[in-house]
């Protein structure tokens, strides 16, 4: 894979660092998706998979001795109860944040799909004649593969995040919510840097961090235009608010000229007062702070008498399936604030090292929930498998999201659309036992099945219709044109000696 001259002083010299294998790049996740069955096991066969498995089995330990204490507890119940009638009028509080946003100078975007979501923000790079785009880490843009298509345009993007910068080098995707990286250990780290930087670095964590931020610096003051994704927007004031650990998101928003939020559709709520609820548990919930380090909130373009601040702000609102969603039995899914938690609790994503193995835009419960709904690939409908049915998710999530449920009915629509070939299976079991109930169903069958080899073509398999077709994948017809020899041949050296009421009831031709 070839790479272009960068504009960017980050990624120089990333075309020095290896690449990770194709199952698990950035850009392959929709045109290459592999069995699901297959990418897990491979998944859990990783040596990598173990130690980023233990170093989430660290952190859920870690959570699970706190629990829900007071005041969190009673943060919980409000959150959910927020979330919630966010969702019962989600169309009204959309239209209010439009209004808002609109006021301030803002613009806003509807974008039904992914593709139009991509869509958008290439038109506003286009015509802000972007060459250099900053990011901070935002998931609906992993969504929407929003890098990939601003790179065909010829437009450089560069993660911000430590732990989506670090990712982006190898090309990866990001394995957890909110620790991207979380796959990867320091060593891993630090030979991606190495190579980037084309000679030996110190390996001390901080000193790793302090050379990342070194390369960034630069990118921030350049670029023509930053992105970022929205953790909360505030329909009363149209107010979009960032939360980070590193700061990036501040600068993201306020250098470049231009600011792109890319949202979906559920992150508004409706009050400012909210956030009052809303940041301390998704701090909390995340990573056990009392709160983030940074809340950066923007409302509207830089205004007259301001020394920072964008001069344009665009606001990309992705439904994407989510309004229909909102409309069905699994609404509440979409009262989550993207905290991690749920992947961190859980087991099975703990054994797979991570989120790469569910090839979806969301691992983990959240996503084994989200991603069949949003449809992306038909390989989500599997999603929900991939679980222990522990209730360890339900447990941990801060909006009490009730995910252990979601999946068992998910489970059962998967297998009520799978009824007509299981109906055709049991047919096909029910006619094959009846042939085989007696000598003589046997051996017609016998016969029928020589005759249909010599007649029937080898390829027979691959013309079977329907739920038959995905049966016989894989499959070859066996050569039946010798079937019977073994009894034959048996009945030919049955010693002679043995009398007629000795010898067994003939089942073969």
């Amino acid at each position: 894979m070839s790479r272009a001259p960068h504009e960017s002083a980050a990624l120089t010299g990333r075309e020095r660092v290896p690449l990770t294998r194709p199952g698990w790049a950035a850009g392959e996740r929709q045109e290459h998706r592999r069995p699901l069955p297959l990418v897990a096991a491979e998944a859990v066969a990783r040596p990598e998979a173990r130690r980023s498995g233990a170093r989430l089995a660290d952190r859920s330990r870690d959570w699970h001795r706190g629990g829900w204490p007071e005041p969190m507890a009673g943060l919980r119940e409000r959150a959910a109860a927020i979330r919630r009638e966010t969702l019962a009028d989600l169309e009204g509080y959309l239209a209010a944040l439009t209004e808002r946003i609109t006021e301030h100078g803002g613009t806003v975007h509807r974008a039904a799909t992914a593709a139009d979501a991509a869509a958008a923000v290439r038109r506003i790079a286009a015509g802000a004649g972007a060459r250099l785009v900053v990011k901070s880490k935002s998931m609906v843009t992993e969504e929407i593969e929003l890098n990939r298509a601003l790179e065909a345009d010829g437009v450089e993007v560069v993660e911000t995040d430590l732990g989506e910068y670090i990712v982006q080098l190898g090309d990866e995707r990001p394995s957890h919510i909110i620790a991207p990286a979380v796959h990867l250990g320091r060593e891993d780290v630090a030979d991606r840097f190495e190579a980037l930087a084309g000679r030996r670095l110190d390996r001390d964590a901080a000193a790793l961090a302090s050379f990342a931020r070194g390369r960034l610096r630069e990118d921030f003051r350049r670029a023509d235009m930053g992105v970022t994704g929205v953790n909360f927007a505030v329909a009363e004031t149209g107010t979009l608010v960032t939360v980070t650990n590193e700061g990036n998101a501040r600068m993201v928003t306020s250098q470049p000229r231009v600011h792109v939020a890319v949202m979906t559709l559920e992150k508004v709520i409706p009050r400012m007062a909210d956030l009052g609820t809303l940041i301390p548990l998704l701090s909390y919930a995340g990573t056990r702070q009392p709160v983030t380090v940074y809340q950066s909130m923007v409302t509207g373009p830089r205004r007259e008498g301001e020394t920072d601040g964008p001069e344009e702000l665009h606001v990309v609102i992705l439904d994407n399936g989510r309004s229909r969603i909102a409309r069905g039995k699994y609404a509440e899914v979409l009262a989550c604030i993207r905290c991690g938690a749920c992947q961190t609790a859980c087991p099975v994503f703990r054994t797979l090292g991570g989120g790469h193995a569910y090839g979806a835009t969301y691992g983990g419960p959240i996503g084994a929930v989200l991603s069949p709904l949003l449809g992306e690939h038909p390989a989500d409908a599997g999603l929900p498998f991939l679980s222990s049915l522990c209730g360890a998710c339900g447990d941990v999530c801060p909006v009490k999201i009730p995910l252990p449920d979601m999946l068992v009915d998910l489970r059962a629509d998967h297998a009520e659309r799978a009824a007509p070939a299981a109906l055709a299976a049991r047919a096909g079991w029910r006619a094959w036992a009846a042939a085989w109930s007696s000598g003589r169903g046997y051996a017609l069958s016998v016969a029928a099945a020589r005759l249909g080899s010599r007649l029937l073509p080898r390829r027979l398999l691959a013309a079977l219709p329907g739920p038959q077709r995905r049966w016989a994948r894989g499959r070859t017809l066996p050569d039946l044109r010798e079937a019977g020899r073994f009894r034959r041949t048996l009945r030919a050296l049955r010693p002679r000696r043995e009398g007629p009421a000795d010898r067994p009831e003939e089942v073969g031709p």
